[in-house]
């Protein structure tokens, strides 16, 4: 947007502290060079477009202001005569997107010292080559540093996860190991109760009954509903009661194995139907060694199918297959992150998800995302611990205003009033050295406001603690890093 054309006065600019220094001629050339508008109330410039002049004001206000999804919000509103906002890193020429990182606008008449991004480049380079070099030093040891800073923050997460996921993956596979070598034995154990059978007085028809019994048996076990402890309690006092009346030895070994298996007194009826008295416990023994053997071989699938869930949440987490940038479901990243860390959460933490699975899928980076939900929720832990270790998680999803809204609420100790305005910037932390490095809320901070322009903010008291997340459901703008333009 123009403004209306004035007369630049050399002696008024030199009132300026960026030009207070200058000489005479140099002043001079600043007039010639640049000029002097003047903007009624509105817009001087929108975020995103190509930045081609550097203002100074000389009176007036200004409002700076930062787009976060669909929002523009306000960063900064000053009547201080020379700020400056506009074109600064013109010096950097195409090694930058030359852009506005801000929107500008004026609330009264206001005037404005303005130069071309190409002036401002040519004479930052012409009369401070200096300082032209340690601004391009700082700034692009800046993103360097930023860069590695991110780096080492992912590895340190990561570490923590590899131990975290080493200790959840060791637990099913040593399930699954000693599983394995108690079927073993149950299997032998059935042979030699097969081959005793066999050599016993059972006719061809009890045979063929005793293995269907063993048929049906099978399909119990694997439809076994899940009895409360006091359920399970009565139902092996009756089944050892049964066992005993039919004179089968050590019936209160073998009543909770047929408990767990789903089986009652009128299983065993239908096996005492189809055997001779006599040869019952022979009979009784062999199908419990089915039983056995169906239960653990339940036992090594549900072990084997959490190693591949593990597994899968380590590859959804890492996003080592997938695009950087994609429409993703905040559900599945949520999951993903919640099983890799549950190492952490222990039986003092209780897990609740609310979640609204009539949300979209949103365009996003979800191993971004992912180190975002790490962070958060570690810091949620260490929270909780701090006021003994027991308490509540909750991870809740919803629309909200347009937006997706993912919220972390812990029962902690809460943020202080007085620190809540510092937990976002870099190298703050609560935690004790050693603990925390104090970039995990800074790096969350960028990804979702400059990677997402989404927006990120903390509520707390004592005892609740939510931090909210906010994201756009379109697509947000390609990845951009907003500097201070006042």
């Amino acid at each position: 947007m123009s403004g209306q054309l004035m007369p630049c006065s050399p002696q008024e600019i030199s009132t300026l502290f960026l030009f207070e220094k200058l000489d005479q001629e140099q002043l001079g050339r600043l007039c010639r060079d640049g000029r002097v508008e003047r903007f009624e109330p509105g817009p001087v410039y929108t975020e995103g477009d190509p930045a081609t002049c550097f203002y100074v004001m000389l009176e007036g206000t200004v409002v700076l202001s930062h787009r976060v999804g669909g929002d523009d919000v306000e960063v900064g509103r000053t009547s201080q005569r020379g700020v400056y906002a506009g074109a600064m890193q013109a010096y950097l020429g195409d090694r930058v997107r030359q852009a506005y990182n801000q929107s500008l606008r004026v609330t009264e008449p206001t005037r404005f010292f303005v130069l071309s991004a190409d002036t401002f480049a040519d004479i930052m380079q012409e009369w401070f080559p200096m300082a032209t070099h340690l601004l391009e030093g700082l700034f692009f040891g800046s993103k360097n540093m930023q860069r590695a800073i991110g780096q080492r923050e992912r590895l340190l997460a990561l570490g923590s996860l590899s131990a975290g996921l080493t200790h959840e993956l060791n637990n099913p596979a040593a399930a699954s190991v000693r599983a394995t070598a108690a079927l073993r034995e149950r299997v032998a154990k059935m042979r030699h109760k097969l081959s005793v059978i066999a050599a016993g007085p059972y006719s061809r028809e009890a045979l063929v009954g005793l293995i269907e019994i063993q048929e049906r048996t099978a399909e119990l076990v694997a439809k076994a509903p899940t009895l409360s402890p006091l359920e399970a309690a009565d139902r092996e006092d009756v089944i050892s009661d049964w066992l005993d009346d039919h004179g089968i030895p050590d019936g209160w070994r073998l009543a909770p194995t047929f408990v767990q298996a789903g089986l009652d007194v009128d299983w065993l009826d239908q096996v005492a139907a189809a055997v001779d008295e006599e040869v019952l416990p022979g009979a009784v023994g062999w199908l419990n060694y089915t039983v056995e053997t169906e239960l653990l071989m339940d036992e090594i699938d549900d072990s084997t199918t959490r190693i591949s869930r593990l597994v899968d949440a380590a590859k959804q987490y890492s996003q080592l297959d997938r695009a950087p940038y994609q429409v993703a479901d905040v559900h599945e990243l949520l999951d993903s992150t919640l099983l890799m860390l549950s190492g952490k959460f222990g039986e003092r933490i209780r897990v609740v998800k609310e979640y609204d699975r009539t949300l979209p899928r949103v365009p996003a980076y979800p191993a971004e995302l992912n180190q975002v939900w790490t962070n958060l929720i570690d810091n949620a832990v260490s929270a909780i611990n701090s006021v003994g270790g027991e308490g509540t998680l909750t991870v809740r999803t919803a629309l909200e205003n347009d937006q997706l809204l993912v919220e972390f609420g812990d029962t902690g100790a809460g943020v202080p009033q007085e620190i809540r305005g510092r937990i976002f910037d870099p190298f703050f932390t609560t935690k004790p050295v050693g603990e925390g490095t104090g970039l995990g809320l800074d790096i969350s901070w960028r990804i979702v406001v400059n990677k997402h322009h989404g927006s990120i903010e903390v509520e707390s008291v004592p005892g609740d603690t939510r931090f909210r997340i906010l994201l756009p459901l379109t697509a947000a703008d390609p990845d951009t890093t907003p500097e201070e333009a006042v």
